[in-house]
């Protein structure tokens, strides 16, 4: 998916000014994130190409979208594929930083699909390091900000590396919050699982409750419940 654009079923997305393009794994987190029921207010951390939200405003009528982006360029992509979108009256992005950020509300649902990679060597590209690795956020920030912005009964949407997902859970659990529910996504049936899209709420147990996918069977086709997962927003899927 390293085109300069991506189109979906119901919207398309530019990325050309985006240091990390859309991946299989955000659109898995997506697709699969449960919208909790009643959701009034959705916060994206880190909204990049905005396909988090997109992908939320396509799943619900009812919720309003609030993404957050420190990055001038993905900020201003974000905002225009929100305006391309059919669903720009519900969608609004905000060149701030997280960790200063502080409505006159709460998040009934935060997403967030954060830099990936803590001590990890980087690349040439600034950009793409604030993308990818957790520098200019840390892991203990991203877990302060989520508490401070999340309502009493909401819940936040984490993807990360299966190799930083139990340092996030020690990090997690300090500020209050546990993990409910965790999607275990691995490429093929043999491979270990590569990310994790948690859910956690200040309400969550010890470990929650463990799905898996797999995205492709040994013949290298997509699997059954990767199709149905994604089959409302590719357009090449059945």
């Amino acid at each position: 998916m390293s085109n300069t654009w991506f189109r979906f079923r119901q919207f398309g997305i530019d990325q050309d000014r985006c240091a990390m393009k859309i991946t299989t794994d955000a659109c898995i987190q997506g697709a699969w994130t449960p919208i909790p029921a009643g959701a009034q207010r959705v916060l994206d951390i880190g909204t990049g190409t905005g396909l988090l939200s997109l992908m939320t405003a396509q799943r619900s009528a009812d919720v309003m979208i609030d993404a957050i982006e420190i990055d001038e360029s993905a900020a201003m992509q974000a905002a225009a594929n929100f305006s391309a979108s059919p669903w720009h009256k519900r969608l609004k992005v905000d060149r701030e930083d997280i960790r200063t950020f502080r409505p006159e509300y709460k998040y009934d649902l935060i997403v967030c699909n954060p830099p990936f990679f803590v001590g990890s060597l980087k690349s040439d590209s600034n950009g793409y390091n604030i993308a990818r690795h957790a520098t200019s956020l840390s892991r203990d920030e991203l877990a302060t900000s989520i508490v401070a912005n999340l309502g009493p009964d909401g819940k936040c949407a984490i993807l990360l590396p299966f190799s930083e997902y139990y340092d996030w859970l020690a990090i997690a659990s300090k500020h209050g919050l546990y993990p409910l529910h965790s999607l275990h996504i691995r490429h093929r049936n043999a491979a270990p699982v590569k990310r994790i899209v948690s859910i956690m709420s200040r309400r969550g147990e010890l470990q929650g409750t463990v799905d898996q996918l797999t995205i492709q069977d040994d013949s290298g086709e997509y699997t059954d419940a990767f199709r149905k997962l994604l089959s409302s927003f590719y357009l090449n899927i059945i």
